[in-house]
């Protein structure tokens, strides 16, 4: 199976041209398997091809802990038609990255170092200057966000007009540093939802329970859309956002699947 993943392993957000150009540059592997099944024994619920437990990339058994994310998986590969498409496999893809490189306390770091450099340049901070529509449809979605980090976790951002960076007061970044989550598999979640929008505040508002999954959706393409209403849809721009869409509701059934993390 490692061929399979090797190519997508821990790359959300591939386009569907890309996913096109890949397939057909590189052999696929056609379906060799008729049932999917999961075997829950102490190391977890393991998926299983005709009764067969499958392995990760880096040849781990392929366990997750939670029977509604093994659920999850078991449809993904269970819709697979004559080829097989990792790229339609978000959570399968999110659970390798979690078994191989997510698994101890000096990765879980990393990945939590990673999500946090958003916070100094989260798209929420920097607004439009004009039309004055465009700056309301903005507020509306982001300013909750602000004052809720701001009411619930102590963290005071700074907002900007246009593109150009501000820094952040040290103390929003440690605070809200300080709200993400240490578990693997929410914070591989919580990755890949703040890869997609570009927001770790918008993450983290999905998370706690504030958002839900449509809201962060619309609010992190709240530009895009609206230069969509004024000059037409951008096929291109169209296509990315629907494979985007995929990993955005892989990583919204696993943290699902965990339960809304209390503040």
């Amino acid at each position: 199976m490692r061929e399979l993943f090797d190519d997508v392993y821990g790359k959300p957000g591939f386009t569907v041209q890309e996913s096109r150009e890949k397939s057909a540059g590189a052999s696929r592997r056609k379906r060799f398997y008729t049932r999917v099944g999961i075997n829950a024994d102490a190391s977890g619920h393991a998926i299983t091809l005709d009764d067969k437990t499958v392995r990760t990339p880096s040849r781990n058994l392929l366990a997750v802990p939670m029977r509604a994310i093994a659920d999850v998986m078991v449809a993904e590969w269970d819709a697979q038609q004559e080829f097989i498409d990792p790229l339609s496999m978000p959570v399968t893809r999110l659970a390798n990255s979690v078994l191989d490189a997510i698994s101890t306390e000096e990765q879980i770091a990393s990945v939590r170092d990673d999500i946090a450099k958003y916070f100094g340049s989260d798209l929420l901070f920097y607004r439009a200057s004009h039309p004055d529509a465009l700056i309301a449809r903005e507020a509306a979605a982001w300013d909750p966000v602000l004052f809720w980090v701001a009411e619930e976790l102590g963290a005071h951002f700074i907002l900007a007009e246009g593109v150009m960076h501000v820094s952040q007061p040290d103390q929003a970044l440690a605070a809200a540093r300080a709200a993400l989550p240490s578990d693997p598999w929410r914070v591989a979640a919580l990755h890949m939802v703040t890869t997609i929008t570009g927001s770790a505040l918008l993450a983290l508002a999905l998370l706690r329970g504030r958002l839900t999954a449509d809201d962060v959706w619309a609010a992190a393409f709240v530009d895009e859309d609206w230069n969509a209403e004024k000059w037409g849809l951008d096929e291109e721009a169209a296509a990315r956002r629907a494979a985007r869409k995929v990993d955005f509701e892989g990583a919204v059934a696993v943290l699902r699947a965990l339960g809304t993390e209390a503040a």
